[in-house]
């Protein structure tokens, strides 16, 4: 169904649930870009909401064994990340009903770690992460809250393992077409923090 190498589905080819987010198709390109997907690399989605970075992941680390595990509490969420894994003909990921924190200990170390919602337990989450993660691999997080942005740079900073972070802010329009021309529309400003596991 995406027939091309580079991330950035289109958000109308994903099966969508008004009640379940989705990191929107250009967020989602600079996030799979910071993770520095490969062939056979191990990849974590925590919060994986309506599977669509779940699913990028999955297209880019294809061959070699390169699997994701996505894991959320919702279970639309996860009912609709198993539906958007089949619209794709997507095998290479496997998808758990959970609270983070209990199902990442049972999880194979990770080469990369992209995190979407964390429920509140931002902290604990990047912090058990980070330990998961292989020397050389990635945590990234994508932030809309303040708050949340403050939590993540906290526990980057505190895990004692991770080089500093890269922090990105993306502010996106898109533009739509009226009666007499294009009108560009904001989107929510996203900010993207990255770090390395040293």
């Amino acid at each position: 169904m995406w027939a091309h190498a580079t991330p950035g589905i289109p958000d109308d080819m994903f099966e969508r649930d008004e009640g379940v987010p989705i990191t929107k198709e250009e967020v989602r390109a600079i996030q799979i870009s910071k993770a520095r997907l490969g062939p056979g690399d191990a990849v974590y989605d925590v919060g994986c909401g309506s599977g669509s970075v779940t699913v990028e992941a999955a297209l880019q680390v294809a061959g070699s064994g390169g699997a994701v595990h996505a894991v959320d509490r919702d279970p639309a969420a996860v009912a609709l990340t198993r539906r958007n894994l089949g619209r794709f003909g997507v095998t290479n990921a496997e998808v758990s009903l959970g609270e983070a924190a209990d199902v990442i200990p049972s999880l194979p170390e990770a080469d990369a770690v992209l995190i979407g919602g964390t429920g509140g337990a931002t902290a604990a989450i990047v912090g058990m992460c980070a330990e998961k993660l292989k020397a050389g691999g990635r945590i990234v997080a994508g932030t809309v809250q303040v708050e949340t942005l403050a939590a993540v740079l906290a526990a980057v900073g505190g895990a004692g393992c991770l080089a500093p972070a890269d922090v990105t802010q993306v502010a996106i329009s898109k533009g739509r077409r009226t009666s007499t021309g294009t009108m560009m529309l904001a989107r929510n400003p996203v900010t993207v923090v990255s770090a390395r596991r040293e």
